[in-house]
Parts: structure tokens; sequence; C-alpha cells
């Protein structure tokens, strides 16, 4: 009940009770009022928390995060000594690694045929265990064995880590990189001396910003005493190298306790602050201690280089050892005939006889030799392979199989499957990777060598399937690369087709890897070859057994021309099919632009012009019909032969289509065939979901299929193209139209094989097809076991080829083995990662440096030999040669000789100065020298020379005789009748007025001296010469009086004193020379350069005057001499800098590539990598640079998973020329700013002398065309609806979508690197969003059907 108030506030409550409902009154306590004082506490409690300032935050943290301390709990006194259950490892987020101990006990591994057999085969085979210090394991890989380092984490184990450090590989144990670089002065014992005396120390190792404080050394109080080695002590060769194994500090601590240094006696003439107790220990020292001396005089004063090849055995004896071969070849028929009792225990039995070559191969796998085996396609080299398998299993190592394209992985997989425990790795798949034998591309090898994974000490074996596409322009670095980077302990198997330089690739290799490369194989086919032209319906044989029939070819020509003559009027000729330049161009270039988004598919409405002659628009249906009547007419003339199934190489996708498309009413198989087809086809495509099922191209792709033909190229979606594969396997697609790439990617005969072009377009220029494409598709015709020969054949429409072109591509030479390498950033960061490997290393070692380091050998000697040869010194009779510098300014004049002396002097300004009595100077004839003179007389009509009076230098008291130069002048001289030759008067010039300023007298004309004239006046030897234009060096502004009478005719010993006097007070200001010509006012000269070089000429001759060696007597001696020694020295230097690192073809580049990731800071300025730097290293789907900048710059931030996974796509899309695509504006101002960036890296990339354009970089690393399609594809749209959205082959859509998830994953790895977990989520996110339908389906090579 409601409560009932009674008076004074008595409060009570009425309520029933109990069953029979009594009364009952419960008081109630009395309703407090309210009062407003009672609310007010009696203590007020301080705030709960602090206000907050930024010291109290700083503080915290570092009182939190910062300093170290015990949990006060846990780690009581009272719980000391307690042991804690506590699962530490669970627990942390980050997996403590435990302490490694200091030693481990390890096993001795083996080869398992090269251990010592110990009574029956059935025995055990224990290994030897040794101790080794862990930190000889982690010192480096300086021994490539099984455990060159100790083992990573497990999740490592198959991919690596960046935190891993790479296998040493082979070959390199004796390269100079692999040595630790020491300081200058710390292998002769200099640095003790430093110390001791109190100089610097090296406290800052490389790259660190501080080092060590080691305060102030203070100099050693103790003297050193300096004593003479008179009797050296003679020890043996094994006593050297045993003390030569002493450690350097023990060595050194004798020294140090007795204060006693030997060295080499200079000082003999008494000692240096001897004291008493000192020359007591001195006297008294032992032979032991004396031998310990000069062992520490041997280390100390011999070369580093020399210990070290001592150490290592290289020394000259061994000469002869790296002369030899590392190619062996031949022996194969005793092998062949002995092969069963030399190989009794086969590892692997084959139900066939093997061939010669391949007994030859197995034979030396058992032996544990590397093996090069080239041989046509379908001869057998998987044999080899395989047995390489089966030795790994016998011998429980791994072997590693590679291949260039990942179809051929995948169906060597499905091959290997049922006969060995086989694993895949591929970009996107991973299978068993813990199996014994391992097939994966070859990039993925390359990563796992660069990042040290730890199943590489377990492989025994690596294949390398089709070594011929070394040549790849794009790929083929990534051979070499692996070749150069694989351990010591790794055999090498090379599977090649043939190839003209086996023997200088298989050198290569043997000398990279310094081990013997067996070399086997053999040219014969398996099947033999006939090659046919088809034409007009017939076939003519014009090759069998590689011999050309040149009947055949006439006979098709005959029939041409018979066709030809008939005609008439110009009709509408069909697309040439022959070498003829102009048809394949056009035929191409009307395809590539033709495909548009309605003829995506190809269907028979979308034909193309293959006309020669004719109009599109004419002869489009006629062209239509008279490529599928020809197409018709091949196939029946096969059919009725027998020569089917038959596969046509079309170097078209396009045409591929098309040409299928054109047999639409052929029906080539029966209808058991056709039920085996669909049963086929309906459980590969089960595993498609909803429409994926009914895309255009799988159900145009199976109505061919139905039919006997097929169609396989790049833009095929995967699933469809090893659906095409298998089912030609099986023999029941009798035509398949087939692009280069199933000659290369799958290995599937035919009976016969037809080239519906011999003309292809390589990505830059149309070509004719090289003998080896030619040969590489060819050899697909003849299936071994089934056909006794296979058929080539040729197609010729409206031309035959010529003879020579057929001879060429169909006999000619395989293309030769070369090298592609090139420096890439991923490699340098990769390997500066390394101190052991140098990028240097790696460029001496490619394929392309392989013949000028091969010959380095010969250069050392040569180079020893130069070195060894006596010098002779220039001897100065004036005091300290100064022949040098005077060679230096005569080598700078003679650059400006061409110029000046061929330009100037024989300028009309010039001549006109060049009148008696101007002081000139002109070149020595006897020596390298140039003379004061002055001209006396201007060339005549009967004259060319002038007569010049010159200075001669000292010279010894007798007189001189004329030098050969002065005879020659003196045989031109002998046309002049001396003293008889007159002049007339008519014919005189104004010059040849003789006549003198003292006298009034004219000259009779005649000259009365015989040249050249020699005499002394004034206390100086002058001589008079008759000289040409071009021996005067320069022209003075100065002019003499000269008695031309007294000079020349009356030989006047007066007017030669006078002339000579007064050159000689020329001299007398200072100068040696009277000032040149002014070039401006004087000569006229405008060129600027010209100018300049005037100058300088001068200039230079000026300075030469001016130094002692000009005049002197030996100038011609010891110049020669100079000459002499220059030449030896450029011929060292030239030595020296071939042998050098300079040298290599590549130096600049990577000089440049260094100097650009300075700039974009990757790397410090001690090339130690940075964390932008290791992010790059995890970038291998995509241009590098554009990658890591993109992720640094933060230009995925503001992007969604969706937007973000589009933009790039850019990086992975490799098709240039798409339709139009409509992005939205935030995709638009990402791709724009992506761009900007690629543009901004390619003008860095420019500045460092790189040969690269900054807009051609730009394009060909990033190509937008799929962007739309992806950001559709990632929200979830069906394949089906992208495929409209652009003109791209549904196969390079699913490819790029299946890179860009490997490209994910990689972002994925460099944001964990960054901590940046927000991308480490969005590339999650975007990946799960690309992985689904169509796009992800499993192989049906790995999965079956």
């Amino acid at each position: 009940m409601d409560r009932i108030v009674a008076a004074n506030e008595l409060s009570f409550r009425v309520g029933f009770s109990g069953y029979s409902g009594h009364l009952r009154l419960e008081p109630l306590p009395p309703v407090e009022r309210s009062n407003p004082l009672k609310s007010i506490p009696d203590f007020i409690l301080p705030p709960a928390f602090a206000p907050e300032t930024p010291d109290s935050v700083k503080k915290y943290l570092e009182e939190k995060y910062l300093i170290p301390e015990l949990d006060p709990v846990d780690f009581s006194p009272e719980k000391s000594g307690r042991q804690w259950d506590f699962d530490w490892f669970d627990k942390a987020k980050v997996h403590l690694e435990p302490s490694l101990p200091r030693s481990v006990v390890v096993p001795s591994w083996e080869l398992p045929f090269r251990r010592s057999k110990k009574g029956t085969t059935q025995e055990k085979w224990e290994p030897k265990s040794v101790e080794i210090e862990v930190s000889e394991l982690m010192e480096g890989a300086q021994d490539s064995g099984p455990l060159p380092r100790m083992p990573g984490p497990a999740k490592d184990y198959v991919r690596g880590s960046l935190n891993n450090r790479p296998f040493h590989p082979g070959g390199l144990d004796n390269s100079q990189s692999s040595e630790r670089i020491l300081p200058e002065g710390a292998c002769s014992g200099d640095w003790v001396h430093e110390v001791l005396a109190g100089g610097p120390a090296q406290a800052v190792p490389p790259s660190f910003k501080q080092g060590l404080d080691l305060g102030d050394l203070k100099a050693y109080s103790h003297s050193w005493n300096i004593c003479k080695d008179i009797s050296p002590v003679k020890i043996t060769s094994d006593e050297k190298l045993c003390g030569l194994s002493v450690q350097f500090d023990d060595l050194f601590k004798k020294a140090w306790e007795d204060d006693v240094v030997a060295e080499s006696g200079e000082d003999e003439q008494g000692s240096v602050n001897l004291e008493a107790e000192t020359e007591e220990e001195v006297d008294a020292a032992s032979t032991v201690c004396d031998t310990e001396s000069s062992v520490l005089d041997k280390i100390l004063l011999a070369d580093p280089g020399e210990s070290i090849s001592r150490l290592d055995g290289t020394s000259d004896s061994s000469g002869q050892q790296q002369k030899e071969a590392w190619v062996v070849s031949g022996g194969s028929e005793e092998i062949a005939s002995r092969f069963h009792e030399l190989v009794p225990d086969m590892a692997l039995d084959f139900p066939f006889e093997l061939d010669t070559f391949q007994k030859e191969a197995i034979y030396y796998l058992e032996k544990g030799d590397s093996v090069f085996v080239a041989a046509h396609t379908s001869a057998g080299k998987t044999v080899v392979a395989e047995y390489a398998f089966a030795l790994a299993s016998k011998h429980f190592t791994r072997a590693v199989y590679t291949a260039p394209i990942k179809t051929i992985s995948n169906q060597k997989y499905r091959d290997f499957c049922g006969k060995f425990d086989v694993g895949l790795l591929t970009g996107d798949v991973s299978l068993r990777p813990e199996a014994s034998c391992l097939i994966m591309t070859t990039e993925i090898l390359r990563s796992m060598l660069y990042r040290g994974a730890d199943i590489i000490r377990d492989i025994e074996w690596v294949i390398f399937d089709e070594v011929h596409y070394v040549n790849d322009v794009e790929r083929g670095v990534v051979w070499e690369e692996v070749i150069i980077m694989l351990p010591r302990h790794v055999n090498i198997v090379l599977l090649s087709a043939t190839v003209p330089n086996t023997i200088e690739f298989a050198d290569w290799i043997g000398r990279t890897k310094k081990k013997e490369i067996r070399v086997t194989g053999t040219s014969k086919r398996p099947v033999p070859l006939e090659h046919c032209l088809f034409y007009s319906g017939e076939l003519y044989k014009i090759c069998e057994n590689e011999t050309f029939n040149p009947q055949g070819l006439r006979a098709a020509k005959d029939i041409y021309k018979r066709k030809n003559s008939s005609r008439v009027g110009g009709g509408t000729g069909t697309y040439s099919g022959s070498a003829a330049p102009h048809g394949g161009a056009r035929v191409q270039q009307h395809e590539n632009p033709s495909r548009g988004k309605q003829h995506k598919h190809s269907g028979p409405q979308s034909m193309g012009n293959f006309s020669g002659t004719g109009g599109a628009n004419q002869n489009n249906w006629g062209s239509r019909r008279s490529e599928a009547s020809l197409w018709l007419l091949l196939i029946n003339k096969l059919l009725k032969i027998s020569l089917l199934p038959v596969i046509i190489f079309c170097f078209s996708k396009n045409r591929c289509d098309k040409s299928a498309d054109n047999l639409s009413g052929t029906d080539l198989t029966s209808s058991s065939e056709k039920s085996e087809i669909r049963v086929f086809c309906d459980k590969a495509f089960s595993r498609l979901k909803g429409s994926d099922k009914n895309l255009p191209q799988v159900v145009r792709v199976q109505n061919l299929l139905r039919r006997g033909i097929g169609v396989h190229h790049a833009g095929l979606l995967p699933i469809v193209k090893e659906v095409v594969e298998m089912l030609f396997c099986r023999g029941v697609i009798k035509v398949l139209f087939s692009t280069e790439t199933f000659a290369m990617g799958v290995n599937a005969p035919a009976r016969t094989v037809v080239f519906d072009i011999l003309r292809k377009f390589d990505g830059k220029e149309f070509r004719q097809l090289l003998p080896g494409e030619y040969t590489q598709m060819a050899g697909r015709a003849g299936r071994r076991g089934l056909d006794k020969i296979g058929t080539v054949v040729v197609m010729c429409r409206d031309e035959i080829p010529e003879e020579r072109d057929l001879k060429h591509v169909i006999l000619g030479s395989a293309t030769r083995l070369e090298s592609q390498f090139r420096l890439t950033y991923t490699m340098i960061l990769h390997l500066l990662r390394v101190e052991e490997l140098k990028v240097e290393d790696m460029l001496k070692r490619s394929f392309a440096e392989f013949h000028a380091q091969k010959k380095l050998p010969e250069k050392q000697q040569l180079l020893m030999l130069m070195l060894a040869q006596p010098t002779e010194a220039i001897k100065c009779i004036k005091g300290e040669p100064a022949i040098e510098e005077y060679y230096e300014m005569y080598a700078d004049a003679e650059k400006y000789s061409d110029c000046i002396v061929e330009t100037v002097m024989q300028s009309h300004a010039a001549q006109q100065h060049l009148s008696p009595g101007r002081v000139v100077v002109v070149k020595s004839i006897s020596v390298q020298d140039h003379l004061l003179g002055v001209v006396l007389k201007s060339p005549s009509a009967n004259s060319k020379q002038y007569i010049v009076l010159v200075l001669k230098p000292d010279l010894p008291s007798s007189m001189p005789t004329p030098s050969a130069s002065g005879k020659s002048l003196e045989k031109e001289n002998e046309n002049f009748p001396q003293g008889y030759f007159i002049t007339p008067k008519a014919k005189r010039g104004r010059d040849e007025e003789y006549f003198s300023v003292a006298s009034s007298r004219k000259g009779s004309g005649t000259i009365n001296i015989k040249l050249p004239h020699c005499g002394s006046a004034a206390g100086v030897n002058y001589e008079v010469i008759g000289i040409e234009r071009k021996e005067f060096l320069s022209i003075c502004d100065r002019k003499i009086k000269i008695d031309q009478v007294g000079l020349l005719e009356d030989e006047s010993s007066a007017a030669y004193s006078k002339t000579v006097q007064q050159l000689l007070d020329l001299k007398s200001n200072g100068n040696k020379y009277p000032p040149a010509l002014d070039p401006l006012r004087d000569l006229k000269l405008k060129d600027v350069h010209l100018v300049e070089a005037y100058y300088k000429w001068n200039s230079i001759l000026q300075k030469m005057s001016e130094n002692k060696c000009h005049g002197c007597v030996k100038l011609e001696e010891h110049i020669a001499l100079l000459k002499e020694l220059n030449e030896h020295k450029e011929e060292v230097n030239a030595l020296k800098f071939q042998m050098s690192d300079e040298a290599l073809q590549q130096m600049p580049d990577f000089q440049g590539r260094i100097d650009m990731l300075k700039e974009i800071g990757c790397i410090d300025t001690d090339l130690v990598v940075q964390i932008k730097g290791r992010v790059a290293c995890e970038m291998n789907s995509g241009e590098e640079l554009i990658s890591t900048e993109c992720l640094f710059e933060n230009q995925l931030d503001d992007l969604e998973p969706e937007e973000a996974v589009a933009l790039m796509s850019a990086l992975v899309f490799q098709q240039k020329n798409t339709s139009e695509q409509s992005l939205t504006p935030k995709l638009s101002q990402a791709k724009q700013r992506l761009y900007d960036t690629a543009i901004r890296l390619g003008e860095l990339q420019a500045s460092f002398k790189l040969p690269i354009k900054p807009e051609e970089y730009a394009q060909d690393n990033l190509k937008f065309g799929l962007v739309e399609v992806v950001y559709e594809w990632a929200k979830g749209t069906p394949f089906a609806d992208i495929c409209e959205l652009t003109d791209v082959p549904e196969g390079l859509i699913v490819r790029t979508i299946v890179r860009l998830d490997e490209t994910c994953r990689e972002f994925k790895s460099a944001a964990a690197i960054m901590g940046n977990s927000a991308l480490y989520k969005k590339m999650e996110t975007a990946s799960n969003a690309i992985k689904r339908d169509i796009v992800f389906a499993a192989s049906l090579y790995i999965t079956g059907v």
C-alpha cells in the first residue's frame, strides 16, 4: 500500500499478512528534508591526475619505455633462485632467437660417390664430425661448402631474406674483393710506430658518424733499438709457412716486451740511445728469437699480395695450371662403348637405348662434373635433366630445374611428378618447396641467391634449360647473374639448342666458376627434315638432309612465271608470305591498328585486308575468300599425303585468330575425337565460375577445337592455352595456328610445320627470320618414334623467295650466344649489401668481359717485363733537369701548331708583314726548338723561299757542320748559280731592290753566299738559311735595319755583326723574343677561337724561350730520350688501365648509377645501403626506382585499395597502344603524379650521363592502359564486363593482374620495412580484391584434369 502520513510525521504502512489476510502496520523511517549544507563534503580530495605538461609526458614515456627495469614482483629478493614456467617466445611480439653457442659440432659432409667404401655396400656411411667456432661460420662465406654460415629462420629457408648474406659465389675465392681491405700501413706495421709515438689512431669505422673516444694518446716513453740483421736465418718453405701462420699480435708481443724491432740498417755509424739493459738482452737473444724477428721482418717488409698468393698456393710454378682450358669436349665414342662398365649402377633406368651424347653426359654427371649439352629440339636433352634429378634423389640432395618461361615450368612439373619428388616455385605458385627436385623460373633462383636462401646449401645440381635464351635482350642478363652467383658446391647442367660458340660460352662458365665444363651434344636430328615451298597448290622440295635442292626452287619459279604471264591486267594479287619487304610490312601495319573493341574477338565479321595490290574496300571480301581458299588448299594437300597434324606459325596474334576463323567450314575430327574433345573441355572449364564459362573467347575456342583447329598465342586466357596444348599433345588437334612462343614454351612436336611468312616484327622493326629462329620453329616438325621424316613448308603467295634468302634462313648458322649483361639498380643494391662482393666482380665475370679477362695473365706478364726494363735517366749539364717542363710546353704548343702555322701564318695579312728586316721566330731545323731571326729576303718569282738570318744556340768552339736537314736545303739551293744569278729589273719586286742604309749602292740581285751560311758575330753564332712559309712560328712587331748587300752579296762581317747586335738588343729587355703582332689590329683575325689560340701559342713560345733547355746543345738528345720514356710510361699506364676496373665496358654506367642512388638516398656517401635502398631491393616486378619513390612520396596513402592497385598496374602492364580510358578524377590525378615522378627520375639519370631520355624512360616503364580495367576488377566487376572496356586481349589482362598480385606482395614487404602499417593493410586488401575467379584459376598442369 501507499505511504500514510500521520500526526507529527509518523509514517506507517498497512499490509496483509498470512493466509487469513490479517492486517499489519509497518512503521516507516521519517522522510529527510533537503538540506543544502549536507551536500558539501567535509574534505575535498585532490584531482586524480595532475595536469599534463610536455615535460611530464616526456618523463612518463622515458620511465615507462626507455629505462630498462625488472618487474619488482617477479624479480623480488624473496623469489631469487625461482624458475618461472613462462613461454617467452610465444608471448613476445618479436620472436627472440636464443643465444648462439661459442662452438658447434657439424658433420663433414661429402658427395656419396666420393665417400670411401668400407666393407659391404649395405654399410651405413657415418660422417666425421668436426668442431667449428661459431665466429668462423658467421665471419663470411669464404668457404662456400655446405655450411658457409649459420642457418636462418625456417620461414626464410626457401625464399631467403634481405637480412641474409648471399653465399660466396664459386670462382671468387682468389678475388681481391673477397679480402678485407685494410688501411694503408696496417700490413707493414707502421700503425704500431704511429700509435706508440702518440699519433692518431683510427677510431671511426667506415660509414659511422662517430667512433670510440680513446682520449689523448701519449708517446711511449721507451726508445727503439736499431740493429742490423747480418745473418738471416734460412728456413725451408714448410717452416716459412708455419712461421707465417703465427698470430700477428703474438709476433709484436716479444718486440713490445724487449723494445726491439729489426730494421734494415741505415745508420751503420753508431747506435741510437742504446741502453745497457737492452744491449744485454739483445746479446742474450736465442735463435728462436732471431727466427721470430726474421719472420716479423718478412711480414712487415713483404708485399701483402705476395704473402696472400703464397698462402693460396698460387705461386709462379702454378702458371701452367692457369693456362689449362676449362672446357673438355670429345671422348664420347669410348664412353659410349664402355658405358655399362663405367656406370654399372645407374640412378635411373631408361626404357630405350640412350644416344651417344646422353651416355657421355650421364657418365660426367656420375663423376660430379658440370655438363653443357647442345642438341637440336626433340633430340633428348631432357634425359640429362632427369638423370640429374635422379642423382639428387639418390644422394639425398636437391636439384633445381630453371626455365625461361612459366609454361615450361608448369609442363615440366607435370612431366616429372610421377617420377621424382618434385616441387614448383614461380612468381604466383609455391608447391612443395621442401621437395628434393625443384622446378622454378630463373628469376626466382636469382632472388634466392641474392637473398641467401638456406635451401641453396642443399643444392647439388642446377639445370638451365633453353640456355640460348641468354640472347634475349630483356631477360638474358638473369642467366649470367645466376651463373656468376652460384656457390662453388653447386654443379651446373646446361641444355641448349645448337649454337656456333658452344665452346666459347662453356669456357666462360668454366673460367668464371673455376671448374671444368664437359661439352657434349649432337648436331644430328633424331628426325630428318625436308623443306618445301607451297605455291599454287603444290609442294616443291628445296632442301633435304641439309642439302639445298635448286631444282625444286626453279620448278616453283617456272610455274610462277607461267602464271604471271597468263594474267591479263593487274588483278587482285594476294599477300606475299615470302621475303618481299613491302608485303610483310604492309600487312602488319594494317593489322595492328585494326584491333578495336568491336573487332576484339576476331569473329568472321572482322576480316582484315590481306591484299597485296588492291584497295581495302574493294578487295576485302575477295581477300577473305582467297585466304580461306589458300588455307583449304594447303590443308587438303597435307591431308591427302598424310602430313597432319600441322603447326602453322604466324607472327601476329591477330593473324592467328583470323586465319583460324577463315576455316569456318572445315572439320578435321572424327566423332570419337569430337567426344574426347568435348569431355576434356567440359572437365577443364568446369572449374570456372558463372559467366566465365561463357566468355566469348572460351566459346569460340571450343568451337574451333571440336573441328580439330586450334589457336595458341599470348592473347589467350591461360586455361584456354593449356587446354589447346594438352589436346594437341593428345593428337586430336590437326591444325594449330600459333605464334613463335609455342616453339619455345611447349614440348609438342607435329608431323609438319608451316611458315606463313618469313618476316617478323621484333618490337622495333620488320625483319627477316634469323636462321636460329627458323631452326627452333622448324625443329617442331617430326615426332620421334612416329615419323621417319619431318616436313617444313614455306607459304608463297604472289612471289617466290630468292635462292640466297632461302639458303641463308634454312642452312645459315644459328645465332651466336652473346652477352646481354647490363647493370640494374637491384643488382647494384644487392651487391652493395655484402662487403665481400663487389659490383666490379660481377662486371668482370660477365660474358661481355670474357675475352678481355681471358687475356689478363698475358697482359700481366707483359707489364712485368716492361716494368723490369731498365730506363736511362736524363742528366742535365746545367743542374737540375728541366726537360720535362720544356717537353710539356712543347706538347702544348703542338696542339695549336696546325691552326696557327697553317691558318694564321699562311694568311695574306701575315705575308705582307714578312718583308726584309722583320724580326721573326722560326722553327729550328736540327732540334725541336725555335730561334729568333730576321727576314733578309722575301720570295721572288724564281725562288719560293725566304732568306732568314737566325741566332744559333751556344755551341762548342769548333764550327758546326750542316745537319742532314741542312743538306736537303743545300740541294734545294743548287738551282741558284751562286754569284752569277741576276734578276731582270723588269721582273724585280720592290723588296728585291737591294740597297744598304749605309751605302747608296744598289744590289745586283745576286746571292754570293752559300746557303746555309754559318758564322759568328758579337760572340754569338748565327746562320743564314732559306725556309718555307710553314717554318715561321711567330711574327714579331719589330723591324730592324739591315744591309742586304753586305749580308747577301759582299758577305760583310760588319753587316753581320750589326744585324746580330740588333737582334741581341731586342733580348735585353728581359724577354727572349719581342712581342708578336697583334692578332686583331695587324693580322686582321676575326675568329674568337683563333685569336685565343694565337695568344696561347705566343705565350708558350715565350715561356719555352725562357726555359734553360732552350738552345741547349743536348736538347735534341734529351727530347728523344724523354719521348722514349714517355712512350714507355704511356704503354705501362695503358696496360695498367686495361687490367684495372676502370677499363670495364659498363664502368661509366656503373658510376652514373651509383651517383643516382646517392642522389635519391638509397645509399650514403660510403656506399652503405639505406632503408630506401632496402625497399628498392624488394621491387622486382616493376621499375625499382619509380616504385620506391612512389612509396616514399606516399602517393598511395590517399587512394583506396582498389585505386592503389589500379595505379600499380602501370608498373607491370607491357602493351604500348591501347584504347582510351575513362578514369575518375582521383585516379587521373594519381596517374599524373606518378608520371611526373618518372619524368623527374629520368631527368636525374640523364644529368648523371646515363643514356636515358626522360620521356622514353617514363613511357617505357609506366603504361596506364589497364588502370580502368584493374580498378573495375578490384571492385568486383565480372571478367566478361571488364573485357569490354579495352581492346587488350584477355590473356594479357590475366597476365597483368597475376603479376600485379606479386607486386602487391612486394609493396607489402616494403611497407613492413618502412614501418607503414596502413600501407601494409591496404596492399593486403588490394591483393585479396583481385585474387578471384578466372584470373587465378589453377593451372591444369598442376592440378590435372
